[in-house]
């Protein structure tokens, strides 16, 4: 007796629609692709209860024709390709031909669509499995579908929705995913007759404001960049911005909204120097490529993707958004210009400082070879002629004190403008255009110096200091055994990293040189962490996937100390470096360097106008 048989068509339809149709908003995703396909430019989408009881998509596309209205309510019936070679470079959002057919086979459907050009409309409608006549109707143009009682026919399938609310939440993010997709398509939706959105064609910036907020624009990066036939355009969220989920991430590619995990993890690659571990960015992406390098025919759903080449998709992803992210703190053409004046900002002497009228001032400039500019007006203009203005150094002299041609109003010209004080040894105080800027010092010169050894690692430049005294301490075991693997190793780990450690005994290490930009950190502490990060990741590792975190270690080590006092100039050498470094708005630990109280902020904080 035979056992296999064949499936009623009804019931292949059902199981297929398990796949295509999860809950209301799988179903509105596929109308709407459809819509979009059929070149419209208006789209009006209508629900009650979530879309459990009712969704209606009306569009001003190019319609059906009478003769193909049987076959959209067909399986695996489609106008989108005809050969394997359509399929395997689908420029569309469907293909599949099955998405139609599937809802209708759950549901009370009806059709209802008129091609320009036409005398009249024409509907069709199906009850599950039960496919009524096609008749004339009334509509100006387009098409308009209409789905009832989502699972009605499968009532164990529809227990598994959820409340009215939740279902009309997913709904609404497929609704916003399609909005962000196409600025160049008006939207409405309505949900138990109210309107909720409703977007006008309109700019891309303009689209992603208004359905993301315009906070999100006003802390975007824009994205653009092409190379090798790819193009990855949008906004990407500055790390200050930043989530505490995945609920402002959208990536398309050519147009379709996807979940890729290539695309993610380059995403999260050129986040990683930036944003903290526990937070999420928040960007609109879009990928554009040849639609023969992606397959799209991966699942069902169409939410996910495969590249012909996956790695040369995830290097320009991460390489686009890396550069991007690069910039400088407040960068300007101004600051770009003339960045080369300007020093390393590197301590080396600590100077006592007296407090005037809250402000701190130097009582004498640090011996650095320091020549941060300072506008001639500024101070006089801030604090006038006065004794207490900062002194200019005695074994120093900055030229730029008796240029005249710099007036306070170039101040205008620096993105942080200039310093007036330090709080408690932790905080700068500075005065821009703006108003008030207050920067973290650790953080920010941390960030900078790790920038510094990261260019000298890449180009192997790091420059060795010896000490005039060796440092030599006690050390276990492991920590020898570590310093014997490098200095065996033909890569010489340490010798890249800058350090040069010498095993004296079996329990007694020697530092006899530090990279130079780490000179005036603490030097056993320094190689001790070092070895540490060497003998638990091991020396390939260390300066591959782990490099980041050793040289954040490092920079660590060598950025300049809270509590410590500054003078005037070191703050301002301070501003100039991170006007210069690139993702200076963040610490190694993604967390912010420095924040802007604006002059309308402070009006308010003391009721100024009131």
């Amino acid at each position: 007796m035979a056992t296999i048989r064949l499936l009623p068509d009804q019931l292949i339809s059902q199981i297929a629609a398990g796949e295509v149709v999860e809950r209301p908003a799988s179903a509105l995703k596929e109308l709407l692709e459809n819509s979009l396909d059929a070149g419209s430019t208006d789209i009006q989408v209508s629900l009650l209860q979530g879309g459990i009881k009712q969704m209606r998509v009306t569009d001003n596309g190019a319609g059906v024709a009478k003769e193909d209205l049987m076959l959209a309510l067909t399986r695996h019936a489609t106008s989108k390709i005809s050969s394997l070679e359509d399929l395997e470079s689908v420029a569309s959002l469907g293909f599949r031909g099955e998405a139609l057919a599937s809802i209708a086979s759950i549901s009370r459907t009806q059709l209802l669509s008129r091609q320009s050009g036409s005398k009249h409309a024409w509907r069709i409608g199906s009850e599950g499995s039960e496919v009524s006549t096609i008749e004339p109707a009334a509509l100006d143009a387009g098409t308009v579908i209409e789905v009832s009682d989502l699972y009605f026919n499968t009532p164990a399938r529809r227990k598994f929705l959820k409340t009215e609310a939740t279902e009309f939440g997913h709904c609404e993010e497929m609704f916003t995913r399609i909005a962000l997709s196409r600025p160049d398509v008006s939207l409405m939706l309505q949900h138990n007759g109210r309107a909720l959105s409703r977007f006008a064609i309109g700019q891309p910036e303009r689209r992603f404001s208004e359905v993301l907020g315009s906070e999100f624009v006003a802390e975007s990066i824009p994205v653009d960049e092409s190379a090798a036939g790819l193009r990855l355009w949008g906004m990407a969220a500055k790390p200050t911005f930043n989530r505490n989920s995945r609920d402002t991430q959208y990536v398309y590619v050519n147009g379709r909204f996807v979940r890729d995990k290539v695309i993610a993890h380059a995403i999260r690659q050129a986040y990683q120097d930036v944003l903290h571990h526990d937070r999420h960015p928040a960007f609109v992406l879009f990928l554009e490529l040849d639609p023969s390098l992606v397959d799209v025919n991966v699942h069902p759903a169409k939410t996910e993707v495969r590249f012909r080449d996956s790695q040369a998709v995830h290097r320009f992803i991460f390489h686009a958004l890396h550069k991007a992210l690069a910039i400088p703190t407040g960068v300007s053409n101004a600051v770009t210009a003339n960045q080369a004046q300007y020093n390393p900002f590197s301590p080396q002497v600590s100077n006592t400082a007296l407090a005037n009228g809250g402000m701190l001032y130097p009582t004498q400039q640090s011996q650095i070879n320091l020549s941060a500019h300072e506008p001639a007006g500024f101070y006089q203009t801030l604090f006038g002629n006065n004794a207490n203005q900062p002194a200019t150094p005695a074994t120093l002299t900055l030229d730029v004190l008796a240029d005249n041609s710099l007036k306070a109003e170039s101040i205008n010209e620096y993105p942080l403008g200039f310093a007036v004080g330090q709080v408690h040894g932790v905080y700068v105080l500075a005065q821009n255009k703006e108003g008030l800027v207050v920067i973290d010092m650790h953080a920010a010169h941390e960030r900078i110096m790790y920038e510094k050894l990261k260019h000298a690692l890449d180009s192997q430049t790091v420059q060795m200091q010896p000490l005039l005294l060796p440092v030599s301490f006690n050390a276990d075991k492991l920590e020898v055994a570590t310093v014997h693997e490098a200095l065996a190793g033909n890569q010489a780990t340490l010798q890249q990293l800058g350090f040069d450690i010498a095993i004296l005994s079996p329990t007694t290490l020697a530092v006899r040189a530090v990279p130079t930009m780490l000179q005036d950190a603490d030097a056993v502490i320094l190689a001790r962490d070092v070895l540490r990060d060497l003998r638990e990741y091991g020396a390939s590792r260390v300066l591959t996937e782990r490099r980041n975190e050793l040289l954040g270690t490092m920079a660590c080590h060598a950025a300049v100390r809270a509590n410590r006092s500054l003078t005037i100039p070191e703050m301002n050498a301070l501003l100039r470096d991170m006007e210069a470094t690139e993702r200076s708005g963040q610490c190694n630990h993604g967390r912010p360097t420095w924040f802007q109280v604006s002059m309308g902020d402070l009006d308010k904080m003391f009721m100024r106008g009131k």
